[in-house]
């Protein structure tokens, strides 16, 4: 059975810019991925954007795993795709821009297979739960980076022009 786990928030910056930040697997992706549960991002392959393959740990209560994803980007600046080899979850990162460019908004979805009966209706709620929780950190762990560079480059954007 499929299962679907989506958040959203709206960032106070320019959608290129958060963008950039998800796309960078070096120094911007790791950055967002909260420590209790994650660690040991690797780049396997490319770094930025599609192309890119990653190996990484992912602790959840009871037990810790090591997922390998290939990273795809079917919308180029707007919808990047990590798919858990060699067939696994799949987890989309939407950036939208809006209000004049000055916000972006960011959709964070994860389809993934679960099992059927009761142990899969424990499981979905479980996962579901979980997941809501990592992505709402992912996501003020984004706001915090983009809002800040942002910031910081319109900062030294006015200071040159002074």
């Amino acid at each position: 059975m499929k299962q679907q786990i989506t958040m959203s928030a709206y960032i106070k910056a320019p959608a290129e810019h958060v963008y950039a930040i998800l796309a960078n697997y070096y120094d911007g992706h790791p950055t967002i991925l909260p420590r209790q549960y994650f660690s040991d991002l690797q780049v396997e392959q490319g770094g930025i954007g599609a192309g890119t393959v990653i190996r990484f740990q992912m602790h959840v209560p009871g037990k810790t795993q090591t997922f390998r994803a290939a990273i795809a980007e079917p919308k180029p600046g707007r919808v990047l795709v990590e798919t858990n080899l060699p067939s696994g979850p799949v987890t989309t990162f939407t950036v939208d821009p809006c209000t004049e460019g000055q916000y972006a908004q960011v959709t964070i979805a994860t389809e993934l297979e679960t099992r059927e009966g009761i142990l899969g209706l424990v499981e979905r709620f479980l996962t579901r739960v979980t997941l809501r929780r990592i992505y709402a950190q992912e996501l003020r762990l984004l706001a915090a980076r983009a809002e800040k560079s942002s910031f910081s480059s319109s900062a030294d954007a006015g200071k040159a022009i002074a």
